[in-house]
């Protein structure tokens, strides 16, 4: 059956194949290299540090998930084939209503994103020069305000 379910260890490269097709997709500021570079960061370290949730289609494949810490909402993907079929804003009211997710950074250069996270209620509070790894992307923060 499809819908939202807590992710296990074993679902870690699905996951990050949907993070990756995703990613192509969207965040054009990235240089292959970087994607290469982050894909086994995303899969051994980042993974394990949120609490992981996966929404998987009819035929059980993994098409999006998300990872919150500290009701943050670190990490929400949906893979390019579903883009517009209302799985991210399933993942995004799961995160707020069952997760108690408050918070997020988003990429500024990732405008798609941000309209997205706005039209869930997000506003921004502030912006970083650099991302979480050092690097010149900058990140606007945002918090909920329904």
């Amino acid at each position: 059956m499809k819908g939202i379910y807590p992710a296990q260890r074993s679902d870690f490269e699905a996951i990050t194949t949907v993070w990756e097709a995703s990613v192509r997709a969207t965040h054009h500021f990235l240089q292959d290299a970087d994607i290469r570079a982050l894909r086994p960061l995303v899969r051994e370290q980042y993974l394990p540090m949120v609490e992981l949730r996966v929404y998987r289609d009819e035929q059980q494949n993994i098409v999006g998930f998300l990872g919150v810490a500290d009701n943050r909402l670190e990490m929400l993907f949906v893979a390019p084939q579903v883009f517009g079929l209302g799985i991210g804003k399933q993942l995004m009211r799961f995160a707020i209503e069952q997760m108690n997710v408050t918070e997020l950074d988003v990429n500024e250069q990732n405008p798609q994103a941000l309209g997205f996270y706005q039209h869930q209620g997000f506003v921004i509070t502030g912006r970083s020069p650099l991302d979480g790894q050092g690097n010149p992307f900058p990140l606007l923060h945002l918090r909920y305000a329904p």
